[in-house]
């Protein structure tokens, strides 16, 4: 497990941008299951969750359509919280960073590890986009 002092600052950068850090199964089943459309960013200490998807997601929620909620997990910190996420992943694997978006508690978009991997931010940005025009 990560040190709070290294975790701290990246759950931040999220946080501050509007986004509700879920620390434990209780709230990220309820977020997942409510109604309406929620991002859940598997946040990271690694450098793609630095440099394309914190950056990424925080570009993709500027715009008019967005998902109802915008929440965020951090992998090797939120342990619990975060197992319980991966399992309305499938049938994709643990992946981090990851960025999940849910539809009345339903996964219609994913984006995983290799797709952020080598990526700018504004192509996370317009792909995640591109998903909420859709499905918000």
């Amino acid at each position: 497990m990560y040190p709070e002092s290294i975790v701290k600052p990246m759950k931040a950068e999220l946080t501050a941008a509007g986004f509700e850090d879920l620390t434990n199964p209780e709230e990220v089943k309820s977020a997942i299951e409510s109604k309406g459309t929620t991002l859940v960013v598997v946040n990271s200490v690694c450098g793609c969750a630095a440099g394309a998807a914190r950056p990424g997601v925080k570009l993709s929620v500027i715009g008019q359509k967005r998902p109802d909620k915008i929440t965020t997990v951090f992998a090797g910190f939120d342990t619990e919280a975060v197992a319980e996420a991966r399992k309305y992943f499938a049938p994709y694997p643990p992946s981090s960073p990851a960025i999940a978006l849910f539809k009345d508690g339903k996964l219609v978009h994913f984006v995983e590890r290799h797709h952020i991997e080598g990526r700018s931010a504004q192509m996370i940005a317009d792909n995640l986009t591109m998903a909420f025009e859709e499905f918000c």
